[in-house]
Parts: C-alpha cells; sequence; structure tokens
C-alpha cells in the first residue's frame, strides 16, 4: 500500500527489453535506499513494482525492477529514461499524508490543458501560484472520480477539483510542483491514474445483484 505522497523524483537509468516485459533499472536520486532490499515494493510513477536487484554505488544504490507486458500496455512513462516519482511501500506506524493507494495503475488519462491560475483568481492565499491541471480520463474510470475525491496522478495523491464528464481538473501548488514530475506535464502528455479504492468497492457492491 500507497499513500501518495512523492519521497524523491528519481530517473530511468536504463530500460532493457526482456521477454514481452523489459528490466527497469532506476537511479533513486534522494530516496533512501539503506532500508530497501530485494522482494520490497517501490511506486514509480504510481506503479507498485519489486525490486528485484540492487546495485550499490556512492550516495545509494540503483534499484532494478522486471516490468512485464501487461503493466507496460495499460501504463505510461515505464518505458524509456525518464523522471519518475517514487515512494516506499507504506509501513503501519508511517503518517497517511495522502490516501490508501494500491499501486495498481487503473488506467492512462490524457493531459487537456495545464495552465497557471490566473492572479486574482485564487480565493486563498494557499492557492497563490498554483497550476490548473486537466485530465481526460478513459471512459470506464469516469465514474469513479467525483469532485473532492481522491485520484492519484502519477502516483501523487490529488484531490479532484471538479468533473465534466470523464473530464477532471486538480490545482497543484508551488510545493507539489516542486517535489514531483508533475511539472513537466504539457497538453498531450500521459499519465497513469489510479482511481479512489474505496469508490470501486462501493461500485462493486452497488451493482452485485444477491
Amino acid at each position: 500500500m500507497f499513500t501518495g505522497i512523492v519521497q524523491a523524483v528519481g530517473r530511468i537509468a536504463a530500460a532493457v527489453p526482456q521477454g514481452d516485459g523489459l528490466r527497469l533499472v532506476v537511479d533513486p536520486a534522494g530516496l533512501e535506499t539503506a532500508d530497501v532490499g530485494i522482494g520490497d515494493s517501490i511506486a514509480v510513477n504510481g506503479c507498485c513494482l519489486t525490486v528485484v536487484a540492487r546495485e550499490d554505488v556512492a550516495g545509494g544504490a540503483r534499484l532494478s525492477f522486471d516490468v512485464s507486458g501487461e503493466t507496460l500496455r495499460c501504463t505510461a512513462g515505464l518505458d524509456g529514461r525518464s523522471d519518475v516519482n517514487l515512494e516506499k511501500a507504506l509501513r503501519l506506524a508511517d503518517r497517511l499524508g495522502g490516501h490508501l493507494m494500491t499501486g495498481h495503475v487503473d488506467g492512462v488519462g490524457t493531459v487537456v490543458s495545464f495552465a497557471a491560475v490566473p492572479a486574482g483568481a485564487s480565493t486563498s492565499a494557499w492557492d497563490a501560484g498554483s497550476w490548473r491541471l486537466e485530465i481526460e480520463a478513459p471512459a470506464e474510470l469516469a465514474r469513479f472520480i467525483a469532485t473532492k475525491g481522491s485520484v492519484a496522478v502519477q502516483g501523487v495523491s490529488l484531490t479532484v477539483n471538479g468533473v465534466d464528464g470523464p473530464r477532471f481538473h486538480v490545482n497543484l501548488i508551488p510545493h507539489t510542483l516542486a517535489v514531483t514530475t508533475l511539472k513537466a506535464l504539457v497538453a498531450g502528455s500521459r499519465v497513469n491514474l489510479e482511481v479512489d479504492l474505496i469508490a470501486r468497492y462501493v461500485e462493486r457492491l452497488y451493482s452485485t445483484k444477491l
């Protein structure tokens, strides 16, 4: 389990074809890796991956993951050199700063627009300098996304500010922009989405006919 609070921005150092998938090697940059071992789970851009090897280097360790063809099919941004959001798996004693996430990407959305909130348009000092991010979600996921609900974008826990059909928008404050990869998004970017876990169970209960 994860919370969507990004702990570091790393970089994919290599993506080597392997069967129908690939071996992903990640330079974790500022992520503390002293307590990371083989078999541990790390969320990479919101996708839960298992550490299969580690290479100790100055200042930390490079982590390797095996990514299946199925994972590549339903995610974005794991097949080439790029910056990635990283989060270690949640411990029971950790603070739950975001919302409960499984790291199982539900689908890939497309950025519709990403622009700074105009000066004077914000209603609070907290929003000063924020950016508005609008995303179009796959039709099958849209029903799970609700205003003031939670959604994960590239592994970042965010609050939905509004919904219009399959599209939704969120506001990103300067801190979020500074500590994640979201600042690099542009119209047309593909992003990993994970909908709220509770919404999925509510939908299942509602649709089940006894």
